[in-house]
């Protein structure tokens, strides 16, 4: 079985010897660094790390490395971050409408084993998807959404996610736009949006894209805002296009990109690859 290991992500204005002392945090307490990737962003003034040790051997407990190395590290730098551990398992809610590719793609990942996560929770604004949930051993939670019920059925959504202990929200084609005050309250939500952000928004956008007879089409994946489809970009990916493609193979290229950028995205995500700062992130490979 493989060591449970800790992960840092750290962020905080850059000086000299950022990194030696991270690594000492780790090594004074007996720690095995396997993984250490760093990046400065100059015009942000910033050193962005992600740092992973071993935890066999490691002389702090568990409960102890968060407060211990805030006290430590952290307040004397002025640091943003976060603290993992591997044998956590990340319990997801995976939200739709009515088009199925998305979240089946997601739950296929899920049982072969692709995703270290677990996901108990399908949330729709539509019945339709409700058996494939089923099929997939997952709970199935219809929210019907008007203008008029919006913000009363987002406190209930918000009430189940908090029910199934729910860490992260993936919209897989949910054709809604969440509030400010939701995101506020779960700010951990990652979408997929179908281009390459802001080009074609709206209604059709591949109807929209074979008018202006673009070659390339997009996929992008980010966390969610309060800023409409704005939020820190974590994936993205193109496919060619022709003139010979007529809307429907568009839609069919797209279906298949809007997959495999989602299913890039959560996996980085779980792995504790990605640091926000901003707008932007830091994906470390």
């Amino acid at each position: 079985m493989t060591s449970p290991t800790a992960t840092l992500l750290v962020s905080c204005p850059d000086r000299r010897g950022l990194v030696a002392t991270i690594a000492n945090f780790i090594y004074s307490h007996n720690g095995n660094i396997i993984h250490a990737d760093h990046h400065t962003d100059f015009a942000a003034g910033l050193f962005l790390t992600r740092i992973e040790w071993q935890l066999d051997g490691f002389d702090l407990p568990r409960e102890a490395i968060a407060s211990t190395f805030k006290e430590t590290i952290a307040d004397p730098l002025d640091a943003n971050w976060q603290l993992h551990f591997s044998d956590t398992i990340p319990r997801l809610s995976i939200w739709v409408s009515r088009q199925d590719h998305c979240l089946l793609d997601l739950l296929w990942r899920q049982k072969a084993k692709e995703f270290h996560s677990s996901i108990p929770l399908i949330i729709s604004n539509h019945p339709d998807l409700e058996e494939i949930a089923q099929q997939f051993g997952a709970d199935f939670h219809y929210f019907p959404i008007t203008k008029d019920n919006k913000v009363t059925q987002e406190a209930k959504q918000l009430e189940l996610l908090k029910q199934y202990n729910i860490d992260v929200v993936v919209l897989a084609k949910y054709m809604q736009v969440l509030t400010a005050d939701f995101v506020q309250k779960f700010p951990t939500v990652i979408n997929i949006h179908h281009s390459f952000l802001p080009a074609f928004a709206g209604a059709k956008p591949y109807h929209q894209a074979y008018k202006r007879g673009v070659k390339i089409i997009g996929a992008t994946a980010h966390y969610v805002t309060a800023d409409l489809d704005a939020g820190p970009i974590i994936e993205q990916d193109v496919v060619r296009v022709s003139h010979r493609d007529e809307v429907t193979d568009l839609i069919r290229k797209g279906k298949d990109l809007e997959r495999m950028v989602l299913a890039r995205a959560v996996r980085l995500h779980l792995q504790n690859r990605v640091l926000v700062y901003g707008d932007r992130t830091v994906v470390f490979g």
